[in-house]
C-alpha cells in the first residue's frame, strides 16, 4: 500500500484541477501549486516502485504505454516536432498523469471510494456553481450567433473556463454515477438524486449543447437497455422531455431541434460541424502516417487554410497530431478499457455493491465517451485518462491476476 501522503496530495490535486482552488486564493498561483502537487507525487510515486510493479503491468497501462513510446519515436518525422516540445508536451502530461495518479494510488477500496466520490461531488460543483449564479445574478458565462442576434449559453463558472459544450460534458459525464450510486439507496438517497437530476438537466438546457444533449441520449439508451423496469423509464422519459420543452426559450428549443429537422433555423449549423469535421480528417489526411505532433492541431489547421480553433472532434485530432500509426495504437488503448468493463460486467454479482455500481456506470460512460469524442478534442484532455486509471484501479481491486492477465491475451 502506498503512503497515506500520496494519497492525500492525489486528492489536493485532483480537487485543485477540477475546481481551480487555489485560482481562488489571492496570490496562491505564484508558487505553482499544482506543478507542485504533481512533483511531489511524481517523486513519492518513484520512491515506492516496488510497490506500484505489479500495477504497471495491467494491460490498459502496457496499452498506452506502447501508444507514448510510439509517440516519442515517431516524434523527428512529424510536421511541427518544435511545437510539441515548446508548448504541447506539457498540458499532454498533465492530461495523461490522470492515468497513472489514478491507477496506481487508488491501491485500497477505502481510498477508491473517496477518490471516486470526490470526482463526482466536484463535477457536480462545477454544474451547480454557474446555475446558481445564473439563477441569482443572471451569469451566463458564453454566448453564439442565432438568426441575426447574439443569444446566452451557459459555460463553466468564472474560475472554470470551460464553453457550454464542455459543461455539457460534465453533465452527462456524472449523471450515470449519481444514477448508480444513488437512485438504488435510501428514500432520501432518492430525493437526493432527483432533485440534483433536475439541477443538472436544466443546467443542460441553458448550456444549449446539442452534442451534449446527443451523450445524453447515449446515456438514457444504455441504461434503458440494461433497465428491468423499461415501462417505468418510457413515462419517466416522456415526463423530461414535455418539463424540459415547457422549460426552454424560443432560441433554445430551435437549437436542439435543429438535430433533428432541417426546417430549424440554426440546422445550418449542424451541417457546418459536419463539414467541419470533414475538413479536419482532410487536415489529417495531409500526413496519415505520423502525424503533424501532439497539440498540434490548432498548428495544422491554421497552416492548411482552416481556423486555429481546437478540433471539436476526437477521432479528427488523433488522426491529424499521431496519423494512422498513432491512432491503431491509441485505438488499442480504448479497446482494452472495453475488454476490462465487459469482464466487470460478466462479474456483477460476485462485487460489493458500491463496485457493481462503479461497473455499470463505467459501461454507460464508456459508450457516452465513444459518442461524444466525436464533438469533443480528447487526446490531451484528462476525461479518457482518468476513467482508464479509474477502470484499472477497480480491477485491481476486484480481480484475480490471472483474470487480469486473460484480458491482456484477447
Amino acid at each position: 500500500m502506498l503512503s497515506t501522503l500520496t494519497f492525500f496530495l492525489f486528492q489536493a490535486y485532483q480537487i485543485d484541477f477540477l475546481l481551480h482552488v487555489t485560482n481562488r486564493i489571492p496570490g496562491v498561483s505564484i508558487i505553482r501549486p499544482t506543478l507542485l502537487l504533481f512533483g511531489l507525487i511524481t517523486l513519492l510515486l518513484i520512491a515506492q516502485k516496488d510497490k506500484i510493479k505489479e500495477r504497471m503491468a495491467h494491460p490498459i497501462l502496457k496499452a498506452y504505454g506502447v501508444f507514448i513510446l510510439i509517440a516519442f519515436l515517431s516524434l523527428p518525422f512529424v510536421t511541427y516536432p518544435g511545437s510539441v516540445i515548446k508548448g504541447n508536451l506539457p498540458v499532454f502530461i498533465k492530461a495523461i498523469v490522470f492515468l497513472y495518479f489514478t491507477a496506481l494510488i487508488l491501491d485500497t477500496e477505502k481510498r477508491f471510494k473517496w477518490a471516486l466520490v470526490t470526482f463526482v461531488v466536484c463535477q457536480v460543483i462545477r454544474v451547480l456553481e454557474p446555475l446558481y449564479l445564473n439563477i441569482t445574478d443572471g451569469y451566463w458565462g458564453a454566448q453564439t450567433w442565432l438568426d441575426g442576434e447574439f443569444a446566452n449559453r451557459l459555460s463553466g463558472a468564472p474560475y472554470d473556463i470551460i464553453n457550454p459544450n464542455e459543461l455539457g460534458f460534465v453533465i452527462a459525464t456524472v449523471i450515470p454515477f449519481l444514477h448508480f450510486y444513488l437512485l438504488p439507496g435510501k428514500w432520501y438517497m432518492k430525493l437526493l438524486y432527483f432533485g440534483l437530476l433536475a439541477a443538472l438537466l436544466y443546467a443542460l438546457i441553458l448550456t444549449m449543447s446539442r452534442g451534449a444533449l446527443l451523450a445524453l441520449l447515449v446515456v438514457g439508451w444504455v441504461v434503458f437497455k440494461d433497465s428491468k423496469n423499461k415501462a417505468l423509464l418510457i413515462i419517466a422519459g416522456i415526463i423530461m422531455v414535455f418539463a424540459a420543452l415547457a422549460v426552454m426559450n424560443d432560441a433554445q428549443r430551435d437549437r436542439y431541434l435543429s438535430l433533428f429537422s432541417s426546417e430549424s433555423k440554426q440546422s445550418k449549423s449542424v451541417d457546418g460541424r459536419v463539414n467541419g469535421a470533414i475538413h479536419e480528417f482532410g487536415v489529417g489526411l495531409t500526413r496519415p502516417i505520423f502525424g503533424h505532433g501532439l497539440g498540434t492541431t490548432p498548428e495544422a489547421k491554421a497552416n492548411n487554410g482552416f481556423g486555429v480553433q481546437a478540433s471539436h472532434n476526437m477521432y479528427a485530432e488523433i488522426l491529424i497530431e499521431v496519423g494512422f500509426v498513432g491512432m491503431f495504437f491509441f485505438f488499442k488503448f480504448i479497446r482494452q478499457i472495453y475488454l476490462q468493463i465487459k469482464i466487470f460486467m460478466t462479474r456483477l454479482e460476485d462485487m460489493q455493491p458500491f463496485h457493481a455500481a462503479t461497473s455499470k456506470a463505467a459501461k454507460v460512460v464508456f459508450w457516452m465517451f465513444i459518442l461524444y469524442s466525436t464533438n469533443y478534442w480528447g487526446l490531451n484532455q484528462y476525461y479518457w485518462y482518468h476513467f482508464a486509471g479509474l477502470m484499472v484501479a477497480l480491477a485491481c481491486l476486484t480481480q484475480p491476476r490471472d483474470l487480469i492477465e486473460g484480458n491482456a491475451r484477447q
